[in-house]
Formats: C-alpha cells, structure tokens, sequence
C-alpha cells in the first residue's frame, strides 16, 4: 500500500495563505484590500488590549473598517482567527544557542515562557487542533533540533518537546490563575497563611513542608523558581533516558 503525497490543495485557505501558498484572494467579491496577517496582527491587538475572549469576528472587523460578512471571505471560523492569532503573536523562531543539547532544550523553554509571559492569553487560549502556521512550525523546529546529536528518535524528540512545552503552558496558566505571574503578588505570603491554617494534628505533611522553610523563602520569585525546579526535573529525566537508562 503507497502513501498519498500531500495536496497543497486541500489546504485550508486561511492556512494557505499564512504559508504565502495561496493568492490571499478571497473566493468572491472584489479585489482584497487586506491580506490574513492583517487580519492576524487585528486580532492580537484585541487579545493585547481587552484578552482573547473579546477577540470575534465583528471586534476584528470593526477595527479593520470592514463588515462581518466581508472577513467571512478570507477566514471559515473564528478557530481559523484563533490558529492566526496565534501563529501572529508567537512570531519566527531560530536555532537555540547551546553547546548541548541541555542547554539548548532550556533556552528554548525560558525562550518561550518569554513570549507567554509577555502575552499570557497565549496560554489560556482554547485551540481546537494543533498549529500549524509558520511561526508556530518554525518553534516546533528549533525544539526538536535542540535534541540534535542525541540517540532518540524522531518521535522521541517530538514526544520530548511535547513534554517541555506542556509543562511551560501549564506553569504559565497555573501563575495566572493564582495571581502569581509576576514576582510579588499582592496579599499575604501563600506560606504565611498555611502557618495560621495548618497544624501538625491535621496537616501533618504540609506542617513539615513549610517548616523546612527559611523567612526568605516567602519572598523567592515563585514563577522563576517554579520554572527551573520543572526544568531540571524535565531535563533530568530526559537525561536519564538518553543515556540509555531508560530508553525503549
């Protein structure tokens, strides 16, 4: 049985044209005085100003000076806004630095986690199937080629990356919802308010936990050190399989 080859085709047409594959077009009507990155760099706009919830098709179409019906003609759904959006705001990405591949797996995280720090709606926004616009390609890219030089596989590699992004999006998401994106959130310290709520005799466990921890800890970057304690055990796992102690 043979493989069919791709038809550029059956592309969607909004992913065709993010591409450059397509004539940027639309199907019917007059000439297009707009092409999808504009519609995309609209759409960020929104999501920067007001979240990407406020992100529809009428708010694009208003701030372009276009009707509803007429941005109809270049994308099918607002899951086609949504994959331009954020193909738009993530922007290119390049070869990691780093003389291992440790290293350049790590730069490629922090690097990341930049980009949803600087835009954290990037990392609660609900996509319905996974990007594939050139931006978000392009990071895909230079993560699996961070592992270049190691004995995984290609589907390890993916896997791998899978892993290191999923744990970067839920970090961000999780410090978002509990105020703690920034360094110092506002209100008392998590730690101080378990010293008052917990007690050996009924949370023996987190009773121990905060023992263990010094004055200064209350006032640690929580989402920096959250980050590398995730990083490290990451990249030590994934070390421990590439050495072969694991690896399947």
């Amino acid at each position: 049985m043979t493989s069919r080859s791709p038809d550029p085709d059956a592309l969607p047409r909004y992913l065709a044209s993010l591409w450059g594959r397509g004539d940027d077009a639309p199907r019917r009507g007059p000439k297009p005085t707009l092409t999808i990155h504009d519609i995309a760099r609209a759409a960020v706009a929104i999501a920067d100003e007001h979240g990407w919830e406020a992100v529809s098709m009428k708010a694009i179409a208003e701030s372009l000076g276009m009707t509803t019906m007429s941005l109809y003609r270049y994308v099918e759904s607002k899951d086609d806004v949504i994959d331009v959006m954020v193909d738009e705001a993530y922007g290119p990405s390049h070869p990691m630095p780093g003389e291992t591949w440790q290293e350049r797996i790590r730069n490629w995280a922090y690097t990341v986690t930049d980009r949803m720090r600087a835009r954290p709606w990037l990392a609660v926004v609900p996509l319905s199937r996974p990007p594939v616009g050139p931006n978000t390609l392009s990071w895909t890219e230079s993560g699996v080629r961070a592992f270049d030089g190691t004995p995984l596989t290609g589907q390890q590699k993916m896997n791998a990356l899978l892993l290191v992004d999923g744990f970067v999006r839920h970090h961000v998401r999780q410090s978002i919802q509990m105020g703690m994106l920034d360094a110092k959130p506002d209100g008392p310290a998590y730690e101080s308010m378990l010293a008052v709520l917990v007690g050996p005799d009924t949370h023996p466990g987190i009773t121990a936990a905060i023992a263990g921890m010094s004055p200064s800890d209350a006032d640690d970057d929580f989402f920096t050190e959250q980050l590398e304690f995730g990083l490290a055990v990451l990249v030590d796992g994934l070390a421990a399989l590439i050495d072969g102690k694991a690896l399947r």
